[in-house]
């Protein structure tokens, strides 16, 4: 059977169909990655590690929530000896999960240009695409003492090659497609019409796509997509939509997501019947100035009000979190 394309919107009949004791659940992914400028021109070098120290407290943060992060490690974090000391540690102890996060510009071998372009790995000839993800992996493999099971590419940059590589590499979920998301104005994928639900990438139901959680509020919501794409071809279109009401697009982060615009959007994603919930943020925001999500401390704390507001309303209606392993087991896995 030739394997799907996850650029393409999956045909109907793909929904995953979830256990019927699965009930609804909240899956908490981390970016676990490099600081680095985001604002410049993406560099091999330069990058740092400092954040790594902040992570010993969100850990035992998610703890206390009793949630379970997933930590979607790139290069630079699985070469870091503190990184794998702290992240391990949560590994071992059954707290949390490691899964694979490629960012091709600082993951060897190096033999493509630098750019924005080739930063979305989806971009680069197979081979080469391959030979990163595969060294990533089992780089992690090795350094966590565990295999990977989920993947989300830097950039949200999934290729027509990745679902192929992703099943030969043993991974069982990719968490790569934001839905209601475009980003083929830089040359990366185009996912505003994938659905918001998890889905099979193929008729083989071998690999499962999590989609990042993103929804639609607003008098208009029940037009979205539609007249989000109306929005988005007038001039700040979308934020007129916003402020009056009309449609706004929630994602569930707390990097530029307020807690009563993610609330809105718990709410909406529930209703809905989303099966999964999926939380995502950049790991250096959990310090003050390597994103511009988090510039000083007040930011940093603000951030973990956000997840206790989240998840407080998150058992208010009856979502537990979940890891990787619960979503792979409850869909046949």
């Amino acid at each position: 059977m030739t394997t799907a394309s996850m650029l393409a919107v999956p045909p109907a009949g793909r929904s995953a169909t979830f256990a019927p004791d699965f009930g609804q659940r909240v899956l908490l992914t981390v970016d676990t990655e490099e600081e680095f400028d985001w604002t410049g021109p993406f560099r091999r070098d330069g990058y740092g590690l400092r954040h790594v120290e902040a992570i010993p407290r969100f850990q035992t943060f998610c703890e206390g929530l009793g949630a379970h992060p997933v930590y979607l490690v790139d290069w630079p974090i699985v070469q870091d000896p503190r990184a794998v000391e702290i992240i391990g540690d949560a590994v071992r102890r059954g707290t949390a999960e490691v899964g694979v996060q490629l960012h091709p510009w600082v993951n060897p071998p190096f033999d493509e240009e630098v750019s924005v372009f080739n930063s979305f790995a989806g971009n680069l000839p197979q081979e080469l695409e391959a030979a990163k993800f595969m060294a990533l992996r089992d780089a992690i493999e090795a350094n966590f003492g565990t295999a990977p099971l989920i993947y989300r590419a830097g950039r949200y940059g999934l290729g027509p090659h990745t679902a192929g590589l992703l099943k030969t590499a043993g991974i069982r979920i990719d968490t790569s497609v934001r839905s209601l998301f475009d980003y083929s104005d830089q040359g990366g994928p185009d996912y505003r019409a994938h659905p918001l639900a998890p889905y099979w990438v193929d008729g083989a139901m071998r690999l499962l796509e999590l989609p990042v959680t993103s929804v639609h509020s607003g008098l208009l919501r029940g037009a979205g997509r539609p007249v989000q794409q109306l929005g988005e071809a007038l001039p700040k279109g979308m934020g007129v939509l916003s402020r009056l009401g009309l449609l706004e697009r929630i994602a569930l982060t707390p990097e530029g997501v307020s807690a009563e615009e993610a609330l809105r959007g718990v709410d909406i994603a529930v209703e809905a019947g989303l099966p999964v919930l999926v939380l995502s943020f950049h790991s250096p925001t959990l310090a003050p100035g390597f994103t511009p999500y988090a510039a000083d401390q007040a930011a940093v704390e603000a951030l973990y009000a956000w997840f206790e507001a989240i998840y407080a309303r998150c058992a208010a209606r009856g979502l537990r979190p979940c890891t990787v392993s619960d979503i792979i087991a409850a869909t046949g896995g």
